[in-house]
């Protein structure tokens, strides 16, 4: 069963940086598909950034510039490095991921980790 534990979040000062973490537990050969997505209070969820072999790394125009998606596979970890935060961009942020497996492909949700930017 693959789980996914999500890390890294808090409160960051207006103009801060914040790394969060993704980590890919299970037994996967590979993460074929990699994205965060955040929801903001009161507003629907929205695509953040994604990152694949086939399709390259996309961002959302809010963050591009600002946002890198990576991974490490030897740790089975995604990472989400967030630049020059603003109150905007608070909101809780969730890892999904497609990964191929013994059972094969199979989609995973974090539980999400919260950000709150503010000066």
């Amino acid at each position: 069963q693959v789980q996914l534990v999500e890390s890294g979040g808090g409160w960051v000062r207006t103009g801060g940086s914040r790394r969060l973490s993704c980590a890919v537990s299970g037994t996967i050969f590979s993460i074929d598909f990699m994205a965060w997505v955040r929801q903001a209070p009161g507003k629907q969820r929205e695509f953040v950034a994604s990152e694949s072999s086939g399709a390259g790394t996309n961002y959302s125009d809010s963050v591009k510039g600002r946002f890198t998606i990576s991974r490490d596979n030897a740790k089975n970890t995604v990472y989400l490095q967030m630049n020059s935060l603003e109150p905007e961009d608070t909101a809780v942020y969730y890892c999904n991921v497609i990964t191929a497996g013994p059972m094969g492909r199979k989609t995973t949700w974090g539980e999400g980790t919260q950000v709150t930017v503010s000066s």
